[in-house]
């Protein structure tokens, strides 16, 4: 069944404390068969950690997991999407595995018992050489005091929760758990020694990293994605930060000979905004945050950077500085936070060389301060790297030996430069990502996966330009405006951007909330002050949930940022502090301002939501809507974005089609699925407005028939009007599938959005 639109479902199990199983979607297929999706799409659905709220700490990969149904389950669901017209589509996660609890993990946990005379041994990339015993290096203990706490429990080795397995024939009567420990295969440290015996996902010591690139070992982890292919149960696959792999081209092809070529494979490839895709790469293209930049950023108005750039360096955040910030906070992350990674680099370029240099280790950091990309070994890539060697030399002279030393080992040994790109994708995503924009204060819609903040939003030529590429080589990439890894909801990140409109109010509200309630720290009160807003109800009314919501997510931001707090070092005065701060907000004078300012930019807020929602689900690619975004949704980051959906609320709007998201999801996934050619093979046009306010317009055709059309910027036009701002339509009669009304000719703005700021025009007439 060809995939036209995905409905990403996040699955879990009754242990995670709210679930969502197979039985639990299956009563939900009539709803999204109406809606108009041709395909559901689930998030890891192989047996996982017990209790995993999201699916990617698999601890089985062989097998379905039975807390979402199991395979009889999984069976049922499929039967019953495919009665009702639709398919499956199963995100998957090919780099790792979870170890948090290693008795669930049967592979871990015999490598831990047997060391390398384990039969699943090569399956995980370990550094054997990292303990002079050939021990596993395991940082799980507090601190290696603890050592001395162990206790022999029968055939276990145990200290409160931490539960390991003890080798046959070493634990003698009488040893205390100290020197039974000394006997393993395994050696428990503490965890801030930051040094890991194996390839872990970014810093997360419970997740373990696979040797894909061992045929043995794709063959065992993929024996049951083959089985969905071979009986029919879906047909697509999303593979999850295949960035981390050894050899990331070789897993794809072989995924592709595995799972056959009209199958649809996406893969999570973040590329930097001026980065292409790699053409030759055997997979329909990525998972759209390259599309949801774009969709958010044709709607920042960049009339307002100067505004909000000067709000934030009244704040003492020099701007001007966030490259180098961005480069600072990469070494810092490299030397910190992936010390071990870094490590295992610099030991592989010393036994490649014979040679060693004091700066090998800061050479390795600055360099991937200076690559622009997640990792730069895909075929394309192939100048990224050399041009990272030439700005690191010029930045530091100083380390002109040690880099010498690292390039004399690339090209010495393909292992060298596989160490440095699984550590570039990791440098990226914890020091941008997972700091820098938690830092940057300026607008905060910006700061999302797959964007460059100071990039004020997306020119109209930029967008028709990237568009007409998607169309014409990833006709069948997934576009996607939300995600389970997602900064902020979509319709978050519109209500955020309209800021951009109207800068100076902003800045002017903001100096005086901070008169009446000063932040505890200047920088993060701007960031959490967008937030704030993005999230605030129209009617003023804060529930329980809500401000449980934004303490969470404020705990979050502010440890990510790491600026006064961090994870492994809170400073409990300073959370406290913006605790109260948080609840002064909510329940001060301020709250009636907030709601005022809200209510008065909501018809703008929703107005762009329903723009870059069209956008999405209309422009090149297949358009995935991320669950319970069909209507207004105020998710924040993860965990909050994987809350529970109330689909009862959603039926009822269904049946009624009274909620205007709703009527744009329904109408634009039913024409998707009623003209699969226009969308798959019809191309992209862009479609020039006339007139003063002609700016202020955003419109393209696909194929001849459905032509989209939506207004942006409106807080500029809300008192003049559309005046003779017009639109001339391409030969034929163009009916609005959103408001009936029916058009042809040159036709004025003020009439095709008098019912709706958006309009999806459809030719009927051939």
């Amino acid at each position: 069944m060809t995939v036209l639109s995905t409905y990403r479902l996040q699955m879990r199990g009754a242990a995670s404390g709210e679930a969502f199983t197979f039985a639990d979607a299956e009563k939900l297929v009539d709803y999204f068969a109406e809606l108009g999706v041709s395909h559901l799409y689930l998030s890891p659905i192989l047996t996982a950690a017990e209790g995993s709220t999201h699916g990617y700490d698999v601890t089985d990969p062989t097998t379905v997991s039975a807390e979402l149904g199991g395979p009889e389950g999984f069976a049922r669901l499929a039967a019953a999407a495919k009665a009702a017209g639709l398919g499956l589509v199963v995100d998957i996660v090919p780099n790792h595995v979870g170890v948090d609890v290693p008795r669930q993990n049967p592979w871990w946990w015999d490598v831990l018992t047997h060391g390398r005379a384990s039969q699943y041994a090569a399956h995980f990339d370990i550094d054997w050489t990292l303990d002079p015993d050939g021990r596993i290096v395991l940082p799980v203990l507090g601190s290696d005091n603890d050592i001395d706490d162990l206790t022999v429990d029968g055939d276990v080795l145990r200290l409160g929760d931490l539960v390991y397995p003890i080798a046959p024939g070493t634990a003698d009567d009488g040893a205390t758990g100290a020197e039974v420990h000394a006997r393993q295969n395994y050696k428990l440290i503490g965890w801030r020694n930051g040094v890991c015996g194996y390839r872990r996902f970014f810093s997360i010591t419970s997740l373990a990293g696979l040797r894909q690139e061992d045929r043995a070992v794709f063959d065992a982890t993929h024996a049951e994605v083959e089985r969905w292919f071979t009986e029919g149960l879906v047909d697509g696959i999303r593979i999850d930060h295949p960035d981390g792999l050894s050899d990331p081209t070789g897993y794809l092809a072989w995924l592709r000979e595995l799972i056959g070529p009209q199958a649809w494979l996406v893969i999570e490839k973040i590329l930097a905004v001026d980065e292409a895709l790699d053409i030759t790469l055997p997979i329909d293209g990525t998972t759209g945050y390259d599309a949801l930049r774009e969709a958010g950023g044709i709607f920042v108005d960049p009339a307002g950077a100067e505004a909000l750039t000067e709000l934030v360096q009244s704040a003492g955040v020099d701007y001007a500085d966030m490259p180098e910030l961005a480069r600072r906070l990469t070494v810092q992350t490299v030397t910190a936070t992936l010390a071990s990674e870094l490590a295992r680099v610099c030991r592989t370029v010393v036994n490649v060389t014979g040679r060693d240099h004091p700066h090998l280790a800061d050479s390795v950091a600055a360099l991937l301060s200076h690559v622009g990309v997640y990792r730069s070994d895909y075929p394309t890539l192939s100048a990224v790297l050399p041009g990272a060697f030439a700005d690191t030399a010029a930045r530091h002279p100083q380390l002109a030996e040690p880099l010498s030393l690292l390039a004399a080992a690339l090209s010495a040994a393909p292992e060298v430069e596989v160490r440095l790109q699984q550590l570039c994708g990791a440098a990226t995503a914890k020091s941008i990502e997972d700091c820098l924009f938690y830092r940057d204060p300026r607008l905060v819609s910006l700061n999302e996966v797959g964007g460059e903040p100071e990039r004020f939003g997306v020119s109209a030529a930029e967008f028709h330009r990237r568009a007409e590429v998607r169309a014409e080589q990833w006709p069948r990439a997934m576009t996607t405006l939300s995600t389970h890894d997602t900064k902020r909801g979509e319709d978050v990140r519109a209500r955020i951007g309209v800021l951009s409109q109207v800068p100076s109010l902003w800045a002017e509200m903001v100096r005086g909330w901070e008169q009446v309630n000063p932040s505890p720290d200047a920088q993060t009160g701007l960031f959490l002050w967008q937030n704030i807003f993005g999230v605030w109800p129209v009617d003023g009314t804060v529930s329980d949930e809500l401000r449980a919501r934004l303490h969470a997510y404020t705990e979050k931001a502010i440890r990510e940022a790491a600026l006064r707090t961090t994870w492994n070092d809170p400073d409990e005065d300073f959370e406290s502090a913006v605790h109260a701060w948080i609840d002064a907000v909510l329940d001060g004078p301020i709250a009636t301002e907030m709601t005022a300012l809200v209510a008065r930019l909501a018809p703008h807020a929703h107005s762009d939501a329903l723009g870059q929602k069209l956008i999405n689900l209309i422009g090149p690619g297949i358009p995935d809507v991320y669950q319970g975004t069909e209507i207004w949704e105020d998710s924040l980051v993860d965990p909050d974005n994987r809350r529970r959906v109330d689909y009862d609320a959603r039926r009822t709007e269904l049946t009624q089609m009274s909620h205007p998201k709703m009527r744009v999801v329904r109408a634009a996934l039913q024409l998707r699925r009623d003209r699969p050619d226009t969308f798959l093979t019809g191309g992209y046009r862009p479609v020039l407005a006339d007139g003063d306010n002609a700016e202020h317009v955003v419109a393209f055709r696909r194929g001849e028939d459905v032509l989209a059309v939506v207004s942006r910027w409106t807080v500029r036009i809300a008192d003049g009007g559309w005046g003779e701002t017009t639109l001339t339509l391409p030969p034929g009669t163009w009916t609005d599938r959103l408001s009936g009304a029916v058009y042809s000719g040159t036709v004025g703005a003020a009439g095709l959005f008098a019912a709706l700021p958006v309009a999806l025009l459809v030719r009927d007439d051939e």
